[in-house]
């Protein structure tokens, strides 16, 4: 359990919007289990009850199933929390290509709908997902947190504004926020299904079913892919951090290594050749390159080591092996 590892404590109220999400789910399980108080907003747009089924019996826990967008929601929502992990927005880059307006409304209206809700409600700290897409077309690596770019899509540009956002209401309201700039996070519980549906999950289920994966481009675009375990002990770090140099500002989320797509491909092959031999027979093709997409991703994760004591513990094999055993597990042939 990440929490004991880094002596978590129990007994605080936490917000999680887009709680039946993926990364919401995962940390509210964690907290569960250290025995906090979760509160859960989420209103099912891409959110699962798959997701949270286990937890709704538990009286630790409170689910909300409301919008974002609705400031009397988040007002509602706020009451009586300790910290908030905003983990809600409409993700991915083609998503927000295909349908700008949408996104905008989510990410941006959403997000300032919770940063006012969180400051008239007197949280301790607000602590937001945002997103290695900020660095945008800066081609240096790795990516410095103070050196970014121009956004590449409508979805980088709602994230940034984020940073914004929560900036200015630090400053002028005096609410402490920090952002978490997530790279490719990966794990148990990402869904693998939908047009927007993540690498390495998609990838996974159409091995399992001996369909062959599409790589976008000639699979030398690399990211750093971090698994859940270690965004979820960035996010216990940022609430426990009295550190002022941690506060009200941006930190990377990540392993701080890179894969390119062919090797992530045939890594994920290996894992999944030794349930079903036939997977490694599975032949790759390669299609045009996707708008937005950025072509390296690498972290560097020196400003967390120093200012929070982030230390990741799984590195891409380490967690796609985890991760792997959780999809045979769950998802065999679905």
């Amino acid at each position: 359990m990440v929490a004991s590892r880094i002596d978590f404590p129990s007994n605080l109220k936490i917000l999680i919007t887009g709680g039946a999400g993926f990364i919401g789910s995962n940390i509210t399980e964690e907290l569960l289990i250290n025995g906090n108080k979760v509160v859960c907003l989420d209103n099912f747009a891409t959110g699962k009850k798959d997701n949270i089924q286990k937890f709704i019996l538990d009286s630790n826990y409170t689910l909300i199933e409301g919008d974002i967008r609705n400031l009397e929601t988040c007002m509602n929502a706020c009451q009586n929390v300790d910290y908030v992990l905003h983990q809600a927005a409409l993700g991915s880059v083609p998503r927000s290509i295909d349908d700008p307006i949408t996104s905008n409304e989510v990410n941006v209206s959403g997000f300032l709908n919770m940063l006012v809700a969180a400051r008239d409600s007197g949280v301790k700290r607000f602590i937001y997902a945002a997103s290695s897409s900020t660095y945008g077309d800066s081609t240096s690596l790795p990516k410095i947190e103070s050196k970014i770019g121009k956004p590449l899509s409508p979805y980088a540009i709602t994230k940034y504004v984020n940073e914004l956002y929560a900036d200015i209401f630090s400053k002028t309201y005096g609410l402490e926020t920090i952002g978490l700039r997530y790279f490719n996070v990966f794990g148990r519980r990402q869904d693998p299904k939908g047009a927007y549906a993540a690498v390495i999950p998609k990838f996974t289920i159409q091995l399992m079913n001996h369909e062959s994966p599409v790589i976008n481009g000639d699979g030398s675009f690399s990211r750093d892919f971090t698994y859940i375990d270690n965004v979820i002990e960035m996010n216990l770090r940022a609430i426990l951090t009295t550190n002022t140099e941690a506060i009200n500002t941006v930190f990377n989320v990540a392993y701080g290594e890179r894969t390119n797509l062919k090797e992530l491909v045939e890594l994920l092959k290996n894992f999944l050749g030794s349930y079903d031999s036939k997977i490694s027979e599975v032949k790759i093709i390669y299609g045009p390159p996707r708008r937005g997409d950025v072509p390296h991703s690498l972290a560097s994760i020196d400003k967390a080591r120093k200012h929070v004591g982030y230390e990741p513990q799984y590195d891409i094999k380490k967690g796609l092996k985890l991760a792997m055993d959780w999809y045979w597990n769950n998802l065999k042939k679905n």
